[in-house]
């Protein structure tokens, strides 16, 4: 967990380009082809957006994004370390809106889930004991608003 990905070394995008041409292609980004559905972004609601933000870069999560591109408006925007998805924390944006941590189970899967565990425990998270439900091992934290995550690991993945 605690190992860098070549993704996790790009800067945070703190402005809105006035034209989309002016974003760099990101090689590390797989294309969207036909028929796919890839599921990139999962809103996590929030009441203090500096506190979760503080908390999620504490994880190793890397901070793509916080931008307030109208007035009352901000979007901040994480991703866990070599994942393809990513999380928003927003304000403002009323289809984003959801009751703060209503958010229920999102799963973390990783390689070694005791050194997971140990790395979260250390950076401030409380995560519960490993449990083993029939060969799949999990461990359960919240972040400090009460969405809850789950730390999986399934052996034969790695």
């Amino acid at each position: 967990m605690t190992d860098s990905q070549p993704g996790d070394l790009r800067r945070t995008q703190t402005e809105i380009p006035a034209d989309v041409a002016d974003i760099p292609a990101d090689p590390d980004m797989p294309p969207v082809r036909p028929g796919m559905f890839l599921l990139e972004l999962v809103p996590v609601p929030v009441e203090d957006i500096d506190r979760a933000k503080a908390f999620y870069a504490a994880l190793g999560f890397h901070p793509d994004v916080d931008v307030r591109p109208a007035d009352g408006v901000r979007i901040v925007q994480f991703t866990p370390p070599g994942s393809a998805c990513s999380i928003v924390l927003s304000e403002g944006v009323p289809s984003l809106d959801m009751p703060v941590g209503t958010l229920r189970g999102l799963h973390l899967v990783v390689s070694d889930i005791e050194q997971a565990r140990a790395t979260f425990i250390e950076r401030g998270a409380d995560v519960g004991p490993v449990e083993d439900l029939g060969g799949v091992f999990y461990a359960a934290f919240a972040d400090p608003d009460g969405n809850t995550w789950t730390l999986q690991h399934m052996p034969w993945r790695t």
